[in-house]
């Protein structure tokens, strides 16, 4: 167990369904070449397999090199995948930002590194009055941002960049994936994302057929 917490990093989308995962894993494979304890973390996660576990939980846990109790890296597990504000409604729970924000603080404690993936895109409703970058701001962990390469990704990344700021959140990087094959002028698109989005850009991961978050790492920059 450490004597003060460990660096960790919030992911977050531009939208549901574009990579944040794969990214969330990706930096857990980059972080396992310099920490022995590397934990991922998806809080709340709506929508479960026939196991009882969320796809992307499996993930994360597969790309972690220290295994902790359910508790930790996903407090809310929810059945129904919709927004979790109603996936939570349906089952007649009530998201809790304070219990996450206490699991994350154990996980920083018994790990070395720590990545914690949202849900959804940003601003996704956990409860009737809260918010994904509420828990962001709650946690005060610096967000990589991940954006999904497809029409109209620009002013999805350029608002979320705002509500970003408007959180009062560190801004530490953003990573480009390829989402769309078929894209049209994507090298456009990612020069007007470099030019106007005020963070690093981490790495461009290409369209993979098959994603593998072990060599989406190789195109990563680890965020300071």
């Amino acid at each position: 167990m450490n004597d003060r917490p460990a660096p960790a990093w919030f992911v977050a989308g531009t939208d549901t369904e574009i990579g944040k995962t794969l990214v969330a894993c990706a930096l857990l494979h980059k972080l396992r070449t310099r920490f022995t304890r590397v934990v991922g973390a998806k809080p709340v996660a709506a929508g479960l397999e026939a196991n009882g576990i969320n796809a992307d939980v499996t993930r994360l846990r597969a790309a972690s090199n220290l295994q902790v109790p359910a508790e930790l890296d996903n407090p809310y597990a929810l059945r129904e995948p919709v927004s979790p504000h109603l996936a939570a409604r349906a089952e007649g729970r009530v998201i809790d930002l304070h219990r996450i924000a206490n699991a994350v603080a154990q996980l920083r404690l018994l790990a070395e590194a720590v990545v914690v993936e949202g849900v959804g895109g940003l601003l996704v409703p956990l409860s009737d009055t809260a918010d994904g970058g509420d828990l962001a701001r709650l946690l005060r962990l610096p967000v990589v941002l991940v954006v999904g390469l497809k029409l109209g990704c620009l002013n999805h990344a350029l608002l979320t960049q705002e509500a970003i700021a408007s959180r009062g959140l560190h801004f530490a990087g953003w990573v480009g994936n390829s989402i769309d094959p078929a894209m049209l002028r994507a090298d456009d698109n990612l020069t007007t994302l470099r030019s106007r989005l005020r963070a690093p850009c981490l790495g461009v991961i290409a369209h993979m057929t098959a994603p593998d978050a072990a060599q989406a790492a190789h195109r990563l920059d680890l965020p300071t």
